[in-house]
Formats: structure tokens, C-alpha cells, sequence
């Protein structure tokens, strides 16, 4: 568990969710691994069962979206695993690393491109989520990391 000391103020944050899809096929280690390969720090990490009211919190922003449920349905199918990731530009870095949403038109290199694929599923099951911006980070953070306090 983290503790507000160790995360440095000059660094840019993001969080980074392996989703249920990448945590059940045994995937945290290589997104993890592709991460700080990158020279990107993790600087908290949990594991937990999200509820649907932290994820919709989380995903707010598509809540009014109709394929919502079918999201918080693939959300809460499993495990996530919660990163904090530290660095320069870490958030444009990870998504990078990420590649697009959609698997099937991520480039190979890419967590998405490399490891992801099309279930044929209601909801892209994409095994990795990023932060978009430094405000989004923030507001992520936050909520998935309650006890840290960060950037009250």
C-alpha cells in the first residue's frame, strides 16, 4: 500500500487497471512488465473486486452511454488490479504502450494490439485501462486509492 510520501509531487501520475479479462487470463504480469520496461514506476498496486458504485463513479462520463451496463457488467466480472504509475509524461507514455481501444485495430507492439483480441462481446474487453489526462489521473487516483488522500 502506497503511503503519500512515496509518490513524488515533481512526477506526473496515472492509474492504469489491468480489467478483469487481462487479471483472469493471467496478463498483470506482462502489462506490468511492459510498463517499467518503459523506464515508468509503479508506485501503488491492489488488487479488489470493484463495486458497481466505484465504477460508475469511475466511468461517469459514459453513465447517460448506452452500452453502460453491458460495462459495468464486464467491470465487475472479476478481479482489477489498480496501478499507480509514476513518471514524465507517463500518462501519453501509457497510452501509447496501450494502443487504441479497440484490439482488433491496435498496432502490434501494443498491450491492446499484441495481447487483446474481439470476444464478440457486449462490452470491448480490452484488458487495460489508462487515465486520458492529468485531471482524469487526479480524479482516479483519488477514487481508487481512498486512503492515500491524494491531491486533497
Amino acid at each position: 500500500m502506497p503511503t503519500p510520501d512515496l509518490l513524488d509531487p515533481q512526477k506526473e501520475h496515472t492509474l492504469v487497471l489491468v480489467k478483469p479479462d487481462g487479471f483472469r487470463r493471467g496478463l498483470t504480469g506482462e502489462i506490468l512488465r511492459r510498463i517499467e520496461a518503459k523506464g515508468y514506476v509503479l508506485k501503488g498496486l491492489k488488487i479488489k473486486r470493484a463495486s458497481e458504485e466505484l465504477l460508475t463513479e469511475h466511468y461517469t462520463e459514459h453513465k447517460d452511454k448506452h452500452f453502460f451496463t453491458d460495462l459495468l457488467t464486464y467491470m465487475t466480472s472479476g478481479p482489477i488490479v489498480a496501478v499507480i504509475v509514476e513518471g514524465d509524461r507517463v500518462i501519453e507514455g501509457v497510452r501509447s504502450l496501450m494502443g487504441a481501444t479497440n484490439p482488433t485495430l491496435a498496432a502490434p507492439g501494443t498491450i491492446r494490439g499484441d495481447l487483446g483480441r474481439d470476444w464478440n462481446e457486449p462490452a470491448v474487453h480490452n484488458l487495460v485501462h489508462g487515465s486520458d489526462s492529468v485531471t482524469s489521473a487526479d480524479r482516479e487516483i483519488a477514487l481508487w486509492f481512498p486512503e492515500l488522500g491524494y491531491r486533497d
